[in-house]
């Protein structure tokens, strides 16, 4: 049966009130507290049923046919939830709004949260990665992008051009799950983040226009960056319809603050996760992660994924980082605290939100109890922030909460003896009277002489006297026992006395539990005050967490500090690659990676097998470490700071799109070819192998050409095409280096290191022939390789790049000041009136030189 063909006045009162809530949230699934249980009726039960592999039942609705229903245990719900989002699906809460004791007719009931991949702030998301939702919204001539993670309270916010490429390379590149898009929205934008990424999107229209949570973008002078903001935080304030004032001041993300790289830079170069398994163990995620606290972890990961451009702030890490190795021992006592602290960011959002329990608070205040020695050792580090120590906060919460605190709020046992006086006494007579029950039971047994009588009790009849069968003939009238229950083998009574002291036990216990569950939320309310320096308090401890991660592996890699230089030259001396050289059995070959001012690009050729990708890929990583502030996989470093890193490794087709290997790789390499710049890193792991061997040969050649006099950016440019190493002679910021390798007798030695100059051959049947592909078939293939040897078939690489000789600064083309001003500014970084401003000086020097 379906919820649209029911006749809705033949409903009973309770099913109209699920009808009534379940018009308002009808893309959610309605979980809807019955007693115990969370009940699921109509098409939610259907889909929840096969989903969470529950039993589907029914119930009687006032209809001539029971409704499709299924429930999960109100206190075993959180699972339950977990996979439907896992699915997809939203989950709305609908709690009862008051106690079915006290309430004639029926329970007042509505949904208290709604649940989605984006908005969780409960205990179960990952701990070491943020839980990011936010909203696209389309300005029709640009996006802005808004995003939080609502569990740490942290707020961003960007814009940037209209271009599908760029909003799939920002949901990628920031791994969200959860989408919220205006309605003016291009559709097909829409489903392709639903289809092909699997993200889940809602198009909604509310925009925020209260007041309470303005403090968010009140210094944000851009209207765009506010719309999109309060677009994001009515979706939030409807999803968790509570306190979110964790929410903290918004961040606005400037492009050129940070090294930027695509998705497809992320997974090539292995940064979070591996290209095999899609797991952190083994990425550079995994090897620098020596953090202590989930809060560092997830600091960790954010620098990798958005390294810095600012050579100040760089610097300063550098000199942390340093300082951490060579105080070894203040770095151990540091550690050693750290490791006792937990995750304050996501402790605070669940305190301001209220969906704590007394574990969060005993969490928080162990946490709390490592600041006065942190802030100690950071004092002796004459480390440049300075934590509060919050010593009021923990000491209201060591002298009240119980260490053994259950996790639920509504069954007593919260709060400590000592801490008020009306709890003390209210325990003690529910104490007191408990061994009255106890006594009581040793008289009556004496009095009547019933040597297994017992006192009991159990939530229906309360405290009772019971006797066996056997022994109920020496129950007599003066006793004074009343009959209450009768069971198989025994009988149930009670007395007078028995019943004033189960009304004086279950007021003292009723009244205990409402009372602790009163001072909590006191407590809480008290916390709360603290959250904004909470909060700043997280931030310090998640920096220096990290830092101190990177001194531990700087010591334990034998990292050193790299040094940037302003010559737009890179010298790696000796450079490994980090994780490789852990990982690997075998002592790890180090190489060079050296292109002076003069040079802009290396031709890597070599053997299969040999290392080229790897070599490549150890570039960039450095390039990363440097910019995260780490110290670098290398004997002696000397770089400049990058502003972009573009790579194409690895052969890969586009499936979900429909596009073949040689599209996929156009794309991306036209991707590197418009956007960088001269200061950009670009990595082309044999560019051109998807297509005909001349084809690609001609557009390798191509674009080459095309990075050494347009672009001008290092370039790290592999391949197996070895008549392009003539281009040295022609290209003047081009060098050849290859990967060196020793035959014989009919056996080749990979030997790993890189050197000047080329080979020109691949040793690919080499290979195949320790991949341990059949004898006969390698001993056919070098039949083959010889006939074409044979045959010299190589041709001249045409390297001719114009009919006339001519100097390059003969032909340079003149430069417009005013062009050049144009392009050396990012108009989505400015507001209205600086924009207006700019354009008034620059019409009125184009009217001055006229």
């Amino acid at each position: 049966m379906k919820r649209s063909e029911v006749d809705r006045s033949k409903l009973s009162p309770m099913m109209q009130q699920y009808m009534d809530i379940k018009d308002k949230y009808d893309d959610c699934i309605i979980f809807f507290r019955l007693g115990d249980f969370y009940e699921m009726f109509f098409d939610d039960a259907i889909l929840a049923s096969r989903v969470l592999e529950l039993t589907l039942t029914g119930k009687q609705a006032g209809l001539d046919e029971r409704v499709p229903m299924c429930g999960v245990p109100h206190h075993a719900y959180v699972s339950y939830v977990d996979t439907l989002i896992e699915k997809g699906y939203k989950v709305a809460i609908c709690e009862q709004l008051e106690d079915p004791k006290e309430t004639k007719g029926m329970v007042k009931r509505d949904v208290i949260q709604i649940i989605t991949k984006g908005t969780r702030i409960d205990s179960n998301i990952d701990s070491k990665d943020n839980n990011f939702i936010a909203s696209l919204f389309d300005f029709d001539y640009c996006f802005g992008l808004s995003y939080a993670d609502i569990s740490t309270g942290e707020v961003y916010a960007s814009l940037f051009d209209k271009n599908e490429d760029k909003v799939m390379k920002e949901i990628t590149r920031n791994n969200f799950h959860e989408v919220i898009v205006n309605d003016s929205m291009d559709r097909e934008i829409v489903e392709k983040l639903r289809s092909n990424y699997h993200v889940l999107v809602t198009i909604t229209k509310n925009e925020y226009e209260g007041g309470d949570y303005d403090y968010i973008y009140k210094d944000i002078e851009d209207i765009r960056l506010i719309q999109s903001l309060k677009h994001l935080l009515q979706y939030i304030l409807d999803n968790k319809k509570g306190d979110m004032h964790h929410l903290q001041t918004c961040r606005i993300i400037k492009s050129s603050s940070y090294l930027e790289f695509d998705v497809n830079t992320r997974k090539n170069l292995e940064l979070v996760e591996t290209i095999r398994s899609g797991d952190r163990q083994y990425s550079l995620l995994w090897l620098l992660d020596k953090c202590k606290t989930a809060m560092g972890s997830r600091y960790l990961k954010s620098n990798i994924l958005n390294p810095l451009t600012d050579k100040e702030e760089l610097e300063r890490r550098f000199d942390i980082v340093s300082l951490l190795s060579t105080e070894f021992i203040l770095r151990d006592d540091l550690i050693h605290s750290l490791d006792h602290v937990y995750d304050l960011e996501r402790l605070v959002g669940r305190v301001s939100y209220g969906n704590l329990n007394a574990k969060d608070l005993i969490q928080l205040k162990n946490s709390l109890h490592e600041l006065p020695e942190i802030n100690r050792i950071l004092k002796e580090l004459k480390y440049d922030k300075e934590i509060e120590t919050f010593e009021e906060v923990y000491s209201l919460l060591d002298k009240s909460i119980r260490e053994d605190a259950p996790f639920t709020l509504h069954e007593g046992g919260l709060i400590k003896d000592g801490y008020n006086k009306e709890l003390d006494e209210l325990k003690a007579i529910s104490s007191g009277s408990k061994d009255f029950i106890l006594q009581m039971e040793q008289e009556e047994k004496k009095r009547t002489g019933i040597k297994n009588l017992k006192v009991g009790f159990n939530k229906v009849f309360g405290y009772y006297i019971e006797v066996s069968k056997g022994q109920i003939p020496l129950v007599k009238e003066e006793f004074g026992y009343e009959r209450k229950q009768t069971l198989a083998n025994a009988e149930r009574f009670i007395t007078p006395i028995l019943k004033e002291k189960e009304n004086i036990i279950l007021g003292a216990e009723e009244k205990i539990i409402s009372l602790e569950y009163k001072l909590f939320m006191d407590i809480r309310e008290v916390v709360k005050r603290y959250v904004l320096e909470l909060q700043k308090c997280a931030k310090i401890l998640s920096e220096i967490d990290m830092l101190q991660a990177f001194s531990v592996s700087s010591d334990q890699y034998k990292f050193v500090r790299p040094n940037f230089v302003e010559d737009h030259s890179l010298k790696l001396y000796d450079c490994r690659h980090p994780v490789i050289e852990v990982v690997m059995k075998d002592k790890y070959i180090p190489n060079d990676i050296v292109m002076d001012h003069t040079t802009n690009i290396l031709l890597i050729t070599g053997p299969n097998m040999a290392g080229k990708s790897t070599y490549m890929r150890q570039c960039a990583i450095t390039i990363i470490m440097a910019q995260i502030g780490c110290f670098v996989p290398c004997r002696k470093a000397s770089l400049p700071i990058f502003d972009k890193i573009f790579t194409r490794i690895g052969a890969t087709d586009d499936l979900v799109s429909g596009e073949s290997t040689f599209m996929v790789e156009m794309k991306e390499a036209n991707y590197a070819l418009q956007e960088a710049t001269e200061n950009s890193l670009i990595l082309f792991d044999e560019l051109g192998r998807g297509t005909a061997t001349y084809d690609g040969m001609s557009l390798a050649q191509a674009i080459l050409e095309y990075i050494h006099d347009k672009i001008k950016a290092k370039t790290l440019f592999s391949t197996h095409y070895h008549e392009l190493t003539v281009l040295e002679k022609d290209l003047k910021h081009l060098k050849n280096v290859h990967v060196s390798a020793i035959e014989e007798n009919g056996q080749v030695t990979f030997l790993h290191k890189i050197k000047a100059g080329s080979v020109d051959k691949s040793y690919g049947i080499h290979v195949a022939s320790l991949a341990k592909l059949p004898n006969s078939l390698i001993e056919r293939a070098n039949d083959i390789l010889n006939v074409y040897e044979k045959k010299n078939v190589k041709k001249e690489t045409f390297t001719q790049t114009s009919l006339f000789e001519y100097n390059e600064e003969d032909f340079a083309p003149k430069k417009n000041e005013i062009e050049e001003k144009l392009k050396n500014i990012n108009p989505l970084e400015m507001t209205p009136m600086e924009a207006l401003s700019y354009l008034y000086d620059l019409v009125k020097e184009v009217q001055q030189k006229k």
